[in-house]
């Protein structure tokens, strides 16, 4: 039997709303920026699984999609945009880059079309050590209006470029962090690891 527990908060109405203020709302009514707890934020995922008993033994594999939480560290806030669906393409042009083949059968590796639009992730409430920081109404409608502000500031093209940039220097972070590790030159396993 496996029995998955997870903690799961919902924002506080006068956070929903200092969001809703500073972004506006999107073309069905829904506010374009929310909070959300990580482990609360589910996504679709679709692959091979394998499934492991208590003891870390395989009990199966399995190619399938499942819903998830979608966001790292699990226990804190994060703050979402919402995107409408022409940013993902047509549904051809999304199925034709998110289907995998796995054990002979085509799976949607991030799920069925967002025709909706879809929330994305757009910042991680922490401090600069990666430690937990409150969630509250100022806080929310600070990061809201600072993302409004540079997405005014700046060509879709120079954010692609700066994000782009940011991924890879978290990437290139992580691998100096894990050769470290490995090498058993650098931090121990329960430091907290760099993110970016």
């Amino acid at each position: 039997m496996i029995c998955v527990l997870r903690e799961t908060h919902q924002p506080p109405p006068s956070v929903e709303r200092r969001l809703w203020l500073a972004g506006g709302s999107n073309r069905f009514g829904q506010p374009n920026y929310r909070a959300v707890w990580g482990w609360s934020r589910l996504g679709w995922v679709g692959g091979k699984w394998e499934d492991r008993n208590d003891a870390g033994e395989l009990i199966r594999e399995v190619a399938e999609l499942r819903y998830v939480p979608k966001y790292t560290p699990h226990d804190r806030w994060h703050i979402e945009r919402w995107l409408p669906p022409e940013a993902y393409g047509s549904p051809r042009e999304w199925y034709a880059q998110t289907v995998e083949l796995a054990d002979g059968r085509n799976i949607p590796a991030l799920g069925p079309y967002p025709d909706r639009g879809e929330y994305e992730h757009c910042f991680t409430l922490e401090n600069q050590r990666g430690d937990f920081v409150q969630l509250t109404p100022t806080v929310a409608e600070y990061i809201a209006r600072a993302i409004e502000t540079g997405r005014s500031r700046y060509s879709a093209s120079e954010r692609r470029r700066a994000l782009q940039a940011r991924e890879q220097r978290a990437e290139n972070n992580y691998d100096t962090w894990a050769w470290e590790i490995l090498s058993g030159r650098g931090p121990q396993l329960d430091e907290p690891r760099p993110t970016g």
